[in-house]
């Protein structure tokens, strides 16, 4: 792929949405590109994750282990990001990915991302007002979630005194 395509993949990625394009030229160029054959690991469950993946073309499965061994959850294809958080900082892989079909990821590794970030502060701003809204609409979302879980501690409770009398 060429440098243009790259950094026309990295655009369509939300998170990276806001860098420049000269922005996303330095960091497709400092990026790393892989490729993965049909049935090969991206990476496992657990894994040191140490940056993020961009999906350039191609199809990952994304698999949990289960006591019965691994079980598909989602895919993902062109333009996914795999590991956001890991640009930020240090985690372990949720699931295995596996490619479907032959794939080719850019690699962006996090020290490489804090490097961007630092050299650009107003970057680092956006992805925190990013972050914010995200982390603010989870938990708008989750409010209605907590109050049946009160009412259910309500209702247990009152079950739990009925039996008590």
């Amino acid at each position: 792929m060429s440098l243009a395509q790259d950094i026309a993949i990295l655009k369509q990625v939300p998170m990276l949405s806001d860098f420049s394009d000269d922005q996303l030229r330095l960091l497709a160029f400092s990026a790393e590109s892989m490729d993965f054959s049909k049935g090969q690991q991206l990476f496992d469950q657990d894994d040191r994750a140490d940056g993020g993946l961009v999906i350039t073309t191609g199809t990952v499965a994304l698999k949990q282990r289960t006591p019965d061994g691994f079980q598909d959850v989602d895919q993902a294809g062109p333009g996914t990001l795999l590991g956001e958080s890991a640009l930020l900082i240090e985690a372990k892989r949720p699931c295995r990915a596996e490619a479907l079909e032959g794939v080719r990821i850019i690699r962006i590794r996090r020290a490489l991302f804090k490097r961007m970030i630092s050299e650009y502060p107003d970057l680092a701003q956006q992805l925190f007002d990013q972050h914010a809204y995200r982390f603010r609409a989870t938990v708008s979302r989750l409010k209605p979630l907590g109050a049946k879980m009160a009412e259910l501690d309500l209702l247990n409770e009152s079950r739990f005194d009925k039996d008590e009398n």
